[in-house]
């Protein structure tokens, strides 16, 4: 008698494990516009020194590890000095537009490094005031290549974006300067 209760209970505990397995999902073949990402650079500054930067990107997370996009840079900055009695000394005007292409590899879920390379085109003018005098930036192309790190903190379907980059090229007209610098940006998931 025994053994037909032991019987019927591996019976019936077999037949319950098995409604309660699950068929894993086929990966996705080919592209999937869920791992499509938007992110960039958006700055404001006003003042004695103005700053607009807009540059956005597109990227694509390929797998886990990694991920890689285009985007295109615009920035326009006017630093002006004074004289100790208030009057403008001299104006600066700068403008940058451009192309990039970037790669991020992710060694670790949240870390990544990533590589920049840019193509800007670059332009200015200073105007002093006491004398008058006018001197112009002639516009020119300028390569960089952003190297650098940084953590991608889960919100949601995106990340909270912190960066620490450096051109490594220092082209005496890079719109990045001689520093590493630091962006915070934000990932939003399509």
């Amino acid at each position: 008698m025994k053994i037909k209760y032991l019987m019927a209970f591996c019976f019936f505990s077999a037949i319950t494990c098995s409604l309660f397995a699950q068929d894993e999902e086929e990966p996705k073949k080919g592209f999937d516009k869920d791992k499509l990402f938007i992110s960039g650079n958006f700055g404001l500054s006003f003042g004695d020194f103005t700053l607009v930067n807009i540059s956005p990107q597109i990227g694509y997370r390929f797998n886990n590890v990694l991920a890689a996009g285009v985007g295109i840079n615009g920035i326009y900055s006017s630093a002006r000095s004074r004289f100790i009695n208030g009057q403008t000394a001299s104006r600066e005007n700068y403008g940058v537009v451009g192309l990039n292409i970037f790669g991020r590899v992710y060694p670790i879920q949240y870390a990544f490094v990533q590589l920049q390379p840019e193509l800007n085109y670059t332009w200015g003018k200073l105007k002093e005031y006491d004398p008058d005098a006018v001197y112009k930036l002639d516009g020119k192309l300028v390569p960089s290549l952003l190297a650098g790190a940084g953590a991608a903190i889960p919100a949601g379907r995106g990340a909270f974006i912190i960066m620490a980059q450096y051109d490594v090229l220092q082209n005496n007209r890079t719109p990045y300067g001689e520093k590493v610098f630091f962006s915070f940006g934000f990932n939003f998931g399509l």
